[in-house]
């Protein structure tokens, strides 16, 4: 199988075509107030407009108000929404929409299957290294031995991975895709696009590897 990936954190319409380009699943944009990668609705409006069919746009928030999101499904009409904070699942599942819900694993005090249990409607739960409460991005990896077969819905790993590790990741862990950001840029919220092109051929060697395993 092909592990899918998503390029996060895209904050301009370049860097959204050199992703296209490279043959990137999805990308994520994102109106979380204070990271160094947010958007506004019109900002992010406009990278939506520029992709081709076929590359998903997903809309992450943390812990938004129901206005913010109802904005964002009429203005954006993403492929995905991702609940990147402590949203509740009835929260989650109020709007209607397909959903990503993020997991913090830093300093998890709560086992994996049950802080996942509430979340059976999620389209697919993302893994990431941050702490309870923390922003996302911050380039902190985690124990990918903890999510291996954890739920039935596709498995996303995020935080900290880069061309040097997301080969282990993905043999490790067997995600259903990636999602890296901070491992791609030259600079918060920008991207490089050289980092980025190693990303995506570390994804295939890992995946051609693991295809001819026994």
């Amino acid at each position: 199988m092909r592990t899918r990936i998503k390029f996060c954190g895209i904050t301009s319409i370049e860097d959204a075509a050199k992703a296209v380009d490279l043959g990137v699943d999805a990308i994520g944009l994102i109106l979380v107030p204070g990271s160094p990668r947010e958007l506004t609705l019109s900002q992010a409006a406009a990278i939506r407009r520029s992709l081709p069919p076929m590359v998903a746009a997903v809309v992450l928030l943390r812990n938004p108000e129901t206005a913010i999101v109802q904005q964002a499904l009429e203005q954006l009409q993403p492929d995905l929404l991702q609940f990147h904070g402590e949203e509740s699942a009835e929260f989650c599942n109020r709007f209607g929409a397909r959903y990503i819900k993020a997991i913090a694993m830093r300093d998890a005090k709560t086992p994996v299957d049950i802080a996942i249990r509430p979340y059976a409607a999620a389209t697919a739960l993302l893994f990431d290294g941050h702490a309870a409460g923390a922003l996302g991005g911050q380039g902190q990896s985690f124990d990918w031995r903890l999510i291996r077969n954890a739920a039935t819905q596709p498995l996303i790993v995020a935080g900290g991975l880069s061309a040097d590790n997301v080969g282990d990741a993905i043999c490790i862990a067997r995600p259903f895709a990636v999602d890296v950001s901070s491992g791609i840029e030259s600079t918060p919220g920008r991207k490089d696009s050289g980092k980025m092109a190693d990303f995506v051929r570390a994804v295939a060697r890992a995946d051609a590897a693991t295809s001819n395993e026994p």
